[in-house]
């Protein structure tokens, strides 16, 4: 009589021992995963964008007034709660923190397989979605930006949906979304499991509520109407394809290859999987299928927004494998470690001659100009600023919100009347107030230089001569008295 209330001990002591064995298992792969992305102090414009964006905030700026971007905010704050903790000189501390971002979802992810197919499966889509993780370019694989954030509040989203905790589920597609916009794709696997598991009653309303209090207490915490504004109807120009339609498919195929090469090890189960139609989890294919979607909205296809697929590709991996004899687990466990092996290599070894000219950039900037001074980079590398230690004189922090150049596009439509609406009236008033003290041109040959802008034309033309050039940008000193 004394012996059954103790099962749910023993249970409890079993899933310690399990998480205690697993966890530093994991902690150790998202490390090693990790190791290039401190050995750059940039990886990509995005990183940079960020760290100029939080400096702002820091100096009393304001979120979608006097600080923009198409992003939500929630990364944005937390670069300014890194800088506001461990100095803004350095991004090692948002480095430490995508490591964690990468150890959350993979123990979320372990924790879903385990409930649903048992110890080794969880083990093998944690260990299998670190091992995938990497599988891109560096530049968008390594930087501590907005896909590497988003990812534990998909995770989870699934794991509190499979669980029946609708309130919370609403929650982390809210935090998802607040990241970065598409993170709400996962969204459809949960409403899935909502109307699998019935209670549409009492659980629609708390999925509900979970997802909208967050959102709307954010938007309410910056400026409502630029909240929607900019995350979500004023980049119209920015999704179109036209006039790149060659220079998309490229970039796409690309993209797609590299992670289908990281993916070897999953993608053979996954397939057989999908033949069978054994996994017996329809809510993974839509979360793959969404994702899918999401990766396509806009039609842009940068490397980054591939890292959104791979949650549910190792949850499929792990579906798959679970029905399948031994051998063909440590052949999947085995390509994938080598190819990790690949990719951190790549990441250890690749040149950075972009950085290694926006580094060249900033030392001019800081020789030619005093801390306190305004300056304009007129390009796509915002990291200029943050690593100049210089004040932008405009808002926009790219050439890409004023000529729609930021969406990768090398067609006809980049120009002033492809700019976000509304952004060239405040940027003239802003060279008015805060007329910069240098000028740099980096556009090198780019469809958005000063000679297809007349805007720009004009103010370098009435108060601005050219004082030198550094790896083909064009610094212009101010004019005395223009």
């Amino acid at each position: 009589m004394l012996a059954a209330p103790l099962a749910p001990a023993r249970t409890a002591v079993t899933r310690t021992a399990y998480w205690a064995r697993l966890t530093p298992l994991l902690a150790a792969l998202a490390c090693l995963t990790r190791i290039p992305s401190f050995v750059r102090p940039l990886w990509n414009p995005d990183e940079g964008f960020l760290a100029v964006q939080a400096r702002l905030l820091a100096q009393g700026g304001q979120l979608y007034d006097t600080v923009v971007d198409r992003k939500p905010p929630l990364l944005p704050w937390l670069y300014q709660a890194a800088f506001a903790l461990c100095g803004d000189g350095s991004l090692t501390p948002l480095r430490v923190l995508a490591v964690l971002a990468q150890l959350v979802t993979a123990a979320l992810l372990a924790s879903v397989a385990r409930r649903r197919w048992g110890d080794r499966a969880g083990r093998t889509a944690g260990v299998l979605y670190l091992l995938v993780s990497i599988g891109l370019n560096p530049e968008d694989a390594q930087a501590a930006t907005f896909e590497v954030f988003m990812l534990p509040g998909t995770a989870a989203a699934l794991w509190c949906a499979d669980r029946g905790r609708w309130g919370a589920a609403g929650a982390a597609v809210a935090a998802a979304f607040l990241t970065k916009q598409t993170g709400g794709a996962v969204l459809l696997p949960v409403a899935w499991l909502l109307h699998r598991q019935g209670g549409r009653r009492t659980g629609l309303p708390r999925l509900a509520a979970g997802f909208a209090v967050p959102v709307l207490g954010v938007a309410l915490a910056t400026d409502p109407a630029g909240f929607l504004f900019w995350t979500v109807t004023g980049s119209g120009a920015y999704a179109s394809v036209t006039g790149s339609e060659l220079h998309v498919l490229v970039r796409a195929s690309t993209n797609t290859a590299i992670l289908a090469a990281a993916s070897a090890g999953l993608l053979p189960p996954v397939a057989r999987a999908l033949r069978g139609a054994r996994t017996g989890a329809p809510e993974l294919w839509l979360w793959l299928a969404s994702s899918a979607a999401a990766v396509a909205l806009g039609c842009h296809f940068f490397g980054h927004y591939y890292l959104q697929l791979i949650p549910p590709l190792a949850l499929l991996a792990t579906a798959a494998l679970h029905v399948l004899p031994g051998e063909r687990l440590k052949a999947a466990v085995l390509t994938s470690v080598c190819s990790c092996a690949l990719f951190v290599g790549w990441g250890l070894l690749a040149p950075r001659p972009e950085l290694a000219h926006a580094e060249r950039l900033a030392a001019a900037l800081a020789h030619r100009t005093a801390p306190a001074e305004r300056v304009l980079v007129w390009g796509i590398h915002p990291e200029t600023y943050w690593l100049a230690g210089r004040t932008p004189a405009t808002r926009y922090l790219t050439a890409g919100l004023l000529t729609n150049y930021s969406g990768g596009r090398d067609g006809p439509r980049v120009g002033e009347k492809y700019a976000v609406a509304g952004t060239w009236p405040v940027f003239r008033r802003e060279m008015t107030v805060h007329a910069p003290a240098l000028v740099v041109d980096d556009s090198r040959g780019k469809p958005y230089g000063p000679a297809r802008l007349p805007t720009l034309r004009r103010l370098l033309t009435a108060g601005y001569e050219e004082v030198g050039r550094v790896d083909g940008a064009v610094l212009y000193a101010r004019v005395r008295g223009a």
